[in-house]
């Protein structure tokens, strides 16, 4: 197990819906419905958050 780094990104499902929100340890936020698309949506930070198809950024 690696040790803590201190990032925090968070996910949570937007109430009354299937609708992810996603926001980065940077601030940038983003939609979607996949869970796998928000996981690389974040990850790919700081490589400019390229929106999975069908994601909106906000």
């Amino acid at each position: 197990m690696s040790a803590p780094t201190g990032e925090v990104y968070r996910i949570d499902r937007l109430p009354g819906t299937d609708v992810l929100h996603g926001t980065c340890r940077c601030g940038a936020e983003h939609t979607g419905d996949d869970p796998v698309g928000m996981w690389e949506w974040m990850l790919a930070h700081p490589d400019g958050h390229r929106l999975p198809e069908g994601g909106t950024a906000r």
